[in-house]
């Protein structure tokens, strides 16, 4: 049986996708229209929704997002 790596995170989610989020923003920055533009900045768009839809997770509520 093979073990896994273990390593605890030092940034939050929510702060991973943030980051992940603004890098894809500021790569898509420095292209021209096109589909890869696109593509990144929907990619940045679904980080984004992540971070909300774990916020509202996470929330004591439970409150639909708005």
């Amino acid at each position: 049986m093979r073990l896994r790596r273990h390593f605890k995170q030092t940034l939050s989610l929510k702060d991973r996708l943030e980051m992940f989020a603004r890098q894809l923003r500021d790569q898509a920055k420095g292209m021209s229209n096109g589909s890869e533009r696109d593509e990144l900045l929907n990619k940045a768009s679904r980080a984004e929704t992540a971070i909300d839809v774990d916020a509202w997770a996470n929330s004591r509520g439970l409150r639909p997002p708005q």
